[in-house]
């Protein structure tokens, strides 16, 4: 199945969603007005029926057994007193004197009593049977133990499932603005054109660089819909929209065959990640953020201040680290960011840390020192852990467009990257920038930042992404 099906049925499901909730809250609101006119109903009933006469006649009788049952109650009562007074002469036995009337009561007083008795002792023994709890047979005990696991999976399916749900409207409400944005201009492009001719495809390239595509995607955008357009015989506005839409999505798709979204965790010893990227771009606060992240895991984390030269960038990770509560290896402002490397990979080995996090710094002022700088820590963490760094992720801001596909191009020069996170993303209109990455520099996202708080920044999930930039402008 590719991404535009899955986007496909996604967006079904979700306007099905949509039908049966209006259609709930609308059976709500009518049973709430039924409940509100059947209240109001009973109301004026009551207050428009009078009150009955009374009959004196009831009151008499009522009266009489009133007086009767009060006598029979006082005699009853001056019979158990006087049972249970003992006899004045039998002073010197108290124990006997108290049970010899019990024994020597009269036939007509035990006939009396006994009927009070047996109630009292018939009520205590099934408080008695209430109060014990019942032994489980063979057969309860060995349900139980069936159906305990299945309880477990059914709580962890609910808890994966909000999740899923949480991380969906994440998306959403982060690509908001990329989806206003490129919608409103497709919309415009399609109330303009009359023919789908050479200067529509003109005009759709000039749309699509606008949104960030990149250029080379958009050309390719372009040709392929020359072909599909007319496979397809799309004419009417809605169709031409979906048939671009449909082709942006397998593009994406195709872009990302065989690449890995996922961090490449070590099998021992301690994950060691590389953060790269200009400063400005988010990459200590995204680092802070993973931290907390691998924190909440249940992973030992460390990280390492290698960003000596950028004024107030160790401050700046020490806060996050005490914020985070993980450890920090860091020295000197302007002092050899390799011996602070040097430092926090020992540790992290020693210690039996789970991930390192090395922050560096962003200077492409001077590439040929951004290049040197980078190959000698790379040298340092290699001599001490063979495989490291397992990952060396660059960090770009969404909100510089173009230049952050510059700003790709010439780490990719400088080092190995092996993922992209994509920082802001809600605070702009480019999220089409993702797609220009994926096409042009087929590297893959693995972070993006969705909004200002810790748990905002989300693993990047290709369905989501594209459900988020295109969901509304697919239409039945």
């Amino acid at each position: 199945m590719g991404l535009f099906d899955i986007f496909k049925r996604r967006s079904k499901k979700n306007k099905e969603k949509e039908i049966e909730k209006k259609k709930a809250q609308a059976e709500t609101e009518s049973t709430s007005q039924q409940a509100a006119q059947a209240s109001t109903t009973v109301e004026q009933s009551q207050t428009s029926t009078p009150e009955k006469p009374l009959d004196h006649s009831q009151e008499a009788e009522s009266g009489k057994v009133a007086s009767k049952e009060a006598s029979e109650s006082a005699e009853t009562s001056a019979e158990q007193s006087e049972s249970q007074q003992p006899a004045s002469n039998e002073t010197t036995e108290p124990v006997q004197s108290k049970e010899v009337p019990n024994k020597a009561i009269s036939k007509d007083s035990s006939a009396t009593e006994a009927p009070q008795n047996e109630p009292k002792e018939s009520t205590q023994e099934a408080a008695e049977n209430l109060t014990q709890p019942a032994k489980p047979t063979v057969k309860d005990s060995a349900v139980s133990d069936t159906t305990a696991p299945s309880q477990k999976e059914t709580g962890q399916e609910e808890v994966q499932a909000e999740t899923s749900a949480e991380t969906t409207q994440s998306y959403e409400k982060g690509l908001a603005k990329s989806r206003s944005s490129f919608g409103q201009k497709l919309n415009a492009l399609l109330a303009n054109f009359r023919h789908v001719d050479e200067s529509f495809f003109d005009d759709l390239e000039d749309m699509l660089i606008e949104s960030d595509v990149g250029f080379e995607m958009s050309m390719k955008i372009a040709d392929e819909l020359r072909q599909e357009v007319k496979l397809q015989n799309a004419k009417k506005p809605k169709d031409v929209q979906n048939v671009i839409v449909e082709k942006m999505t397998e593009m994406y798709d195709q872009a990302g065959n065989g690449e890995n979204s996922t961090i490449q965790m070590a099998e021992k010893g301690p994950t060691v990640i590389l953060m790269v990227g200009v400063n400005g771009v988010g990459k200590t606060t995204t680092i802070g953020k993973m931290a907390k992240m691998y924190k909440d895991q249940g992973k030992k984390v460390i990280l390492a201040a290698a960003d000596t030269f950028r004024a107030g960038a160790i401050e700046q990770l020490n806060v996050w680290a005490q914020r985070d509560g993980v450890d920090i290896v860091k020295s000197a402002p302007k002092s050899d960011p390799s011996s602070v490397v040097f430092d926090a990979v020992k540790k992290a080995r020693d210690e039996n840390y789970d991930v390192l996090m090395v922050d560096t710094a962003g200077r492409l002022q001077n590439k040929v020192n951004l290049m040197n700088e980078l190959s000698k820590m790379k040298k340092v963490l290699t001599r001490e852990i063979p495989e490291a760094p397992h990952e060396v992720l660059l960090v770009l801001d969404a909100t510089t467009g173009q230049n952050a596909l510059t700003q790709a191009k010439t780490f990719k020069e400088a080092t190995d990257v092996t993922g992209i996170v994509l920082t802001k993303l809600d605070g702009t209109a480019r999220g089409g920038i993702v797609l220009a990455i994926r096409s042009e520099l087929h590297l893959p996202v693995k972070y993006v930042g969705l909004g200002e708080k810790v748990t905002d920044l989300k693993p990047f999930d290709p369905n989501d992404f594209v459900y988020g930039l295109f969901k509304g402008l697919i239409s039945e």
